[in-house]
C-alpha cells in the first residue's frame, strides 16, 4: 500500500486525509500514544489506586485496567485500519452505521462529546501540570496554577504549530524523556525495595464482598485512564505512513509496554514506601526518589515529570484538533474548522480553537471531572465504537479491513464489560445522569439541526439510499 493512499474512505472524508501529510511511522505512532498514555497519570495517581483498593492488591486495578485497554485496543486497532483518515471515531461512526443515515447520528454525537470533553480533559491536563509545581512553589495560589496552567497549554499549542512530520519528532524526544524518568524510578525501586513491604496486604483484603468490587472497579477505572491514550493515533490516521499496517501495531505496542511499566512502577515504590503513606501522597514519586537518592534527584525527578506532563498535554490537544478539523473539513461541522496550513498541511483553525476553548477552564477545580470525563466518554464514545466493530462485521461486510480483531468477537466483547463493570458502580451514578442529560441535549441539537437543514432522517427519499461505498 502507498504511503499517502487513504484507501476505502467515502470521497469527502479521503479528500479531507488528503490535503494532509503521512509524515508519521511506526515508531512516532508508537511514541504518540505513549505520550499521551503517561502524561502526569501514574506520577499521581498511584496513591488513589491504592487508597481505591486499600493496600498492595491495587495491582489487580492495574490488570484489570491493561486487560480491558488491549481488548479495547483491538477494537481501535481494526477500525483504524479499515478507516485510516484524519479523526479517528468520527469516521468510524460516520462509515459503520451508513454515512446517509445512523452514521450521520452517531458522528454529529460524537462530535458533541468532543466540544464539552476535548477543552475539559486538556484543562485538567494543564491543571495537573500546574499543582505538581507546588513541590517548587508550595505557597502557589489557585489563580496562580490557574494562569500557570493556563501558559502549559498556550506553549504547547505554539509547539503544535508545525508540520507533522516536526511533530512526530518532537514526540519521540519528549517520550525520552518520560521513560527516563519511568526507568530511573522502576531501576531505583528494583534495587532497594523490599518485597515483604510490596506484599504488606491488610487482613481481608482478598475477601469477595459487595465493597470488594466496588474498590476494584473504581481502582481500574482511574487505571484505564492512566491507559487511556492508545486511541490517539486514530485521530492522525491521515497523517500515518501506511497506516493498515502501523496504526494496529502502535495501539497494541504502546499498550502492553505502558501496561509493563505501570505495574513496575507501581510494585517498586509500594516495595520502598509503605502503601498507607503513599496512598495519602499527592507527589509519591517525587518522594520515593527524594527517599533513596536525596532532595536535589528529587528536584530532577518532578521536572522529568512535568515535562512528561507536558508530553501528554501535547498529544492530547494534537488529537482532539484533527476530529474538529475532520468534521469542518467534511461540512458536518463549521467549515472553518477544516482549514489546513497553506506550506506545512496541518490544521490550523482547529488546533487554536481547542487551545481558546480550553484556557478559561484552567481555573476551574477539576479533580471529580476526571471521572466525568470517563463516564461520559463511555457513553458517547467507547462503548458505541465497540458497536461499530460489530456493526462492520454484520452489516457492512464490503468495508475492506486490513487488520482483523485476533479472536474476535472475544476481545470486544470483554472490552464491553469492563467499560459497563466500571459505570456501573454507585460512585458512578452521579456522572451517567450527567452522560444522559448530555446525550439527551445531543439528540435534541442533531434533530433540530437536521430538520433545518433536511438531513436524515427528514431528508427526502431518494437522499437516504444505503451507502456502500
Amino acid at each position: 500500500m502507498a504511503e499517502n493512499s487513504a484507501p476505502h474512505l467515502p470521497p469527502e472524508i479521503a479528500g479531507a486525509s488528503q490535503k494532509l501529510v503521512r509524515g508519521m511511522g511506526l515508531v512516532q505512532s508508537t511514541a504518540v500514544n505513549m505520550l499521551e498514555m503517561i502524561g502526569i497519570g501514574p506520577f499521581i495517581t498511584i496513591g488513589v489506586i491504592l487508597s481505591a483498593m486499600g493496600g498492595p492488591q491495587a495491582v489487580l486495578g492495574w490488570f484489570l485496567g491493561a486487560l480491558f485497554s488491549v481488548c479495547d485496543g483491538m477494537v481501535y486497532a481494526e477500525l483504524g485500519a479499515a478507516m485510516p483518515g484524519a479523526g479517528g471515531a468520527y469516521i468510524y461512526f460516520r462509515k459503520a452505521f451508513n454515512p446517509r443515515s445512523w452514521g450521520i447520528l452517531f458522528s454529529f454525537l460524537f462530535l458533541w462529546e468532543t466540544i464539552f470533553v476535548a477543552p475539559l480533559a486538556i484543562s485538567a491536563a494543564c491543571v495537573g501540570f500546574a499543582e505538581y509545581t507546588h513541590y517548587f512553589f508550595p505557597g502557589l495560589t489557585h489563580a496562580g496554577v490557574g494562569a500557570l496552567a493556563a501558559a502549559a497549554c498556550v506553549l504547547i499549542t505554539f509547539l503544535l504549530y508545525r508540520p507533522i512530520k516536526t511533530v512526530g519528532r518532537m514526540s519521540v524526544v519528549m517520550l525520552g524523556v518520560v521513560l527516563t524518568a519511568m526507568f530511573w524510578v522502576i531501576g531505583s525501586g528494583l534495587i532497594h525495595m523490599n518485597t515483604k513491604m510490596a506484599f504488606d496486604f491488610p487482613p481481608g483484603a482478598f475477601h469477595v464482598s459487595k465493597s470488594f468490587f466496588f474498590g476494584l472497579a473504581a481502582a481500574t477505572l482511574i487505571a484505564m485512564y492512566n491507559y487511556g491514550g492508545y486511541n490517539n493515533i486514530t485521530y492522525l490516521g491521515g497523517e500515518v505512513k501506511n497506516p493498515a499496517r502501523n496504526i494496529p501495531r502502535a495501539i497494541v505496542f504502546s499498550v502492553l509496554i505502558v501496561a509493563v511499566l505501570y505495574l513496575l512502577m507501581s510494585m517498586v515504590i509500594v516495595g520502598t514506601i509503605p502503601w498507607r503513606e503513599a496512598a495519602v501522597s499527592h507527589a509519591v514519586v517525587s518522594e520515593f526518589i527524594g527517599k533513596l537518592h536525596g532532595p536535589r534527584a528529587a528536584a530532577v525527578m518532578t521536572c522529568l515529570i512535568l515535562t512528561a506532563t507536558l508530553g501528554g498535554i501535547f498529544t492530547m490537544i494534537l488529537g482532539y484538533s484533527r476530529i474538529l478539523y475532520a468534521a469542518g473539513a467534511e461540512g458536518n461541522f463549521f467549515r472553518v474548522f477544516g482549514r489546513v496550513h497553506p506550506t506545512g498541511h496541518f490544521p490550523t483553525v482547529s488546533l487554536l480553537a481547542i487551545n481558546a476553548l480550553a484556557i478559561p477552564l484552567c481555573w476551574l477545580s477539576l479533580e471529580r471531572l476526571l471521572s466525568a470525563l470517563m463516564i461520559i466518554q463511555i457513553v458517547f464514545q467507547f462503548i458505541p465504537q465497540i458497536l461499530a466493530v460489530f456493526a462492520i462485521h454484520m452489516y457492512r461486510k464490503e468495508i475492506h479491513r486490513p487488520y482483523g480483531m485476533w479472536l474476535y468477537p472475544i476481545p470486544a466483547l470483554v472490552a464491553l464489560v469492563g467499560w459497563i463493570y466500571v459505570a456501573a458502580t454507585p460512585e458512578q451514578r452521579q456522572f451517567l445522569g450527567t452522560a444522559v442529560v448530555l446525550l439527551l441535549l445531543g439528540l435534541a441539537a442533531y434533530f433540530f439541526r437536521a430538520r433545518a437543514a433536511r438531513l436524515w432522517p427528514f431528508a427526502p427519499a431518494e437522499n437516504r439510499s444505503t451507502v456502500t461505498a
